[in-house]
């Protein structure tokens, strides 16, 4: 299971999606989420849903490894969908005591699982193709104006980005102690909840110990290197805009348009 979980990997790549500039590729991920919410029923919902499956297509990417994270959350998605499938109007089909199931709640169900699935490849599309030296600087800039109110946006970023990129190592990090921990006959797969929680005791301190050591070494090698932050400090790589850009921006206004027109003409669906 740590194995499955991709959050933070970066594939370097020459697809369409990795030339887009990072800066209009995070705040086009802000407004397809925003897209997302604002689609409410089943024909806008998978209207999104056809271009979130173009886009993953577009990353040249393997389609699986967008499967594999979403494997990783799973028990979230089905958790969440069992929750909304008790909560629907209408003349219910199962009923036990003051919990029943209707035709609204099952339709509710899967209507917010294909959301969640979809958010969840759309912010796979932003860490998969984009690397964090990019996110860094395109973080930075969209908070520049910030600046104004003293606010250090250079670290802010930096931080963000930084975190996000240890998440695979720390998976990694935590992979091996759990074998090592099996290795030495500890048991971590059988048992009640309670049993299995307490078998992740041996894991969980030596993954802080090796966090901390870890991040003691990134600030020195970072000191070594004479790193002050943002102030006067210039960019190997300039971000600019350019045609890719224009263009993505207008297919996401054309998303926008296609969803409202769905919403229109196809209305909310039943709570």
């Amino acid at each position: 299971m740590i194995k499955d979980i991709t959050l933070g990997q970066f594939f370097p790549g020459n697809s369409v999606i990795h030339k887009i500039d990072p800066r209009v590729k995070i705040l086009l991920i802000i407004a397809y989420i925003v897209f997302l919410f604002v689609a409410n029923n089943f024909v806008s919902l998978g209207f999104m849903a056809l271009v979130t499956v173009a886009i993953v297509l577009l990353t040249k990417i393997p389609v699986k490894m967008y499967f594999k994270g979403l494997k990783a959350i799973m028990f979230i998605i089905l958790f969440t969908s069992v929750l909304n499938m008790f909560y629907g109007s209408g003349e219910p089909i199962w009923q036990w005591g003051f919990l029943k199931i209707t035709l609204n709640g099952i339709s509710n169900a899967v209507f917010i699982s294909i959301r969640i699935v979809a958010l969840i490849f759309i912010s796979c599309v932003l860490t998969y193709t984009t690397s964090p030296t990019d996110l860094t600087d395109a973080l930075e800039r969209l908070m520049k104006p910030l600046t104004v109110i003293h606010i250090k946006v250079h670290e802010i970023a930096m931080m963000m980005t930084i975190a996000l990129r240890f998440v695979p190592t720390l998976l990694e990090e935590t992979d091996k102690i759990m074998s090592a921990q099996k290795a030495r006959g500890a048991n971590m797969d059988s048992g009640g909840l309670i049993k299995r929680v307490k078998a992740m005791m041996p894991v969980l301190v030596p993954l802080l110990v090796s966090a901390f050591n870890r991040a003691y070494e990134l600030a020195v090698a970072m000191e070594c290197r004479c790193y002050r932050g943002g102030g006067g400090r210039t960019r190997m790589k300039v971000l600019k805009a350019g045609t890719k850009d224009a263009v993505a921006v207008a297919v996401s206004v054309f998303v926008l348009a296609g969803v409202i027109v769905c919403n229109v003409m196809f209305g909310a669906i039943a709570r």
